[in-house]
């Protein structure tokens, strides 16, 4: 069985989008971010945690985003994540925006994350990603060759 992707949908509001209505190029980075987020989420946890004097968080190492057809102030658009590698400490995913109606491409992005931690007095190191993580590719596997549909 092939898991299906995650998918969140947002509108573009006007504070995404650049002087002509177009949404701006770093909207894409944000909401690639705020998808990610959602899925640790969905999987009960989350990007951030800090406990006592311990802080765990999954910065970027890679981001990266090709666009077809531009986003407009007004458009519904569906963020599709599957996840393209999972390793120990790092997670790399694949991301595609669609646009409402029709659900045509109109960018392609990808983004990898690694699990890092850091006690009081140190600085940040890779850690194993946490334990809401080990089954994301069950959840979210990218499916090579094929196009995505929401679940």
């Amino acid at each position: 069985m092939t898991a299906q992707p995650f998918t969140a949908v947002r509108r573009i509001e006007f504070a995404d989008t650049d002087a002509a209505g177009v949404a701006h190029f770093t909207t894409y980075f944000r909401l690639m971010e705020e998808t990610e987020h959602a899925f640790y989420r969905f999987l009960g946890g989350s990007a951030f945690e800090e406990t006592g004097d311990s802080v765990r968080g999954m910065p970027r190492v890679s981001a990266s985003c090709d666009f077809v057809r531009p986003l407009r102030y007004g458009d519904v658009v569906e963020v599709v994540l599957r996840v393209r590698e999972k390793g120990e400490r790092k997670i790399a995913y694949n991301f595609e925006f669609r646009a409402h109606p029709d659900r045509r491409l109109a960018a392609k992005g990808a983004m990898t994350v690694v699990h890092a931690t850091r006690t009081a007095g140190e600085t940040f190191k890779s850690a194993p990603i946490p334990a809401f993580l080990r089954e994301a590719t069950r959840i979210a596997r990218a499916r090579t060759g094929q196009e995505g549909t929401p679940p």
